[in-house]
């Protein structure tokens, strides 16, 4: 489905304003829950050109919209030297599709170059890349023994899709102990309806709320 962009490219920070405006009326606050870039990895979610990339089969132009904010944060987390982690949704054939073969008429094959983490946000030698089959962005994957062996106990989430795969990987990573960020205009649905309910949800019962404005002065 394609959708035009909810985001604006060029906006300085007041659209996410708004939305955290909203979702801080009707969520507790939690002072006692501060982002500490020394101990908390980045995570950058499926930002491949099957979405971000606007000849992309699933291009979400809101996703387009995210980059340079995506980038922003990643320059800053490599000049601190912070860990890093990217994910790469992909298939290896029918047999690994699971849930996601029966759900959707069609998925992203490991080996296309849609695959590919768009060029902008390419991961580093050294970086971590992993590759994933579902929603969740630890299941079946080496996530969790990387962040402890970094000694991290927070984790950043940004990229695509919102209310897919950033809020299934958050919820994750709260039930396995780490404190979970999500930078509201570093994330991208389909439509703003996906992205707020989204937000306030992961709100609500997982993760602080935050902007990459408010982010990157730390």
């Amino acid at each position: 489905m394609r959708t035009a962009s909810y985001m604006d490219e060029t906006d300085r920070g007041a659209q996410a304003g708004q939305w955290l405006a909203a979702i801080r009326a009707r969520v507790a606050p939690r002072p006692h829950l501060v982002l500490d870039p020394d101990r908390c990895a980045l995570l950058i979610i499926d930002m491949l050109a099957y979405f971000v990339h606007p000849a992309g089969r699933c291009f979400l132009p809101a996703g387009r919209a995210i980059v340079p904010r995506v980038e922003a944060l990643l320059e800053c987390w490599r000049n601190r030297r912070g860990m890093v982690a990217f994910t790469r949704h992909g298939h290896r054939g029918p047999h690994d599709l699971g849930m996601l073969g029966r759900f959707f008429s069609d998925y992203i094959r490991a080996d296309e170059p849609e695959a590919a983490i768009v060029d902008e946000l390419a991961p580093l030698p050294g970086e971590y890349v992993f590759r994933k089959t579902t929603y969740d962005a630890f299941l079946g994957t080496g996530l969790e023994d990387a962040l402890r062996q970094a000694g991290v106990t927070q984790v950043l989430v940004t990229g695509v899709l919102t209310h897919m795969c950033v809020e299934t990987t958050a919820r994750s990573a709260f039930c396995r102990g780490f404190e979970v960020y999500v930078p509201v205009d570093a994330t991208a649905s389909r439509e703003e309806a996906h992205h707020m309910g989204s937000l306030l949800n992961m709100a609500d019962a997982v993760a602080v709320m935050t902007s990459v404005e408010e982010v990157l002065p730390r």
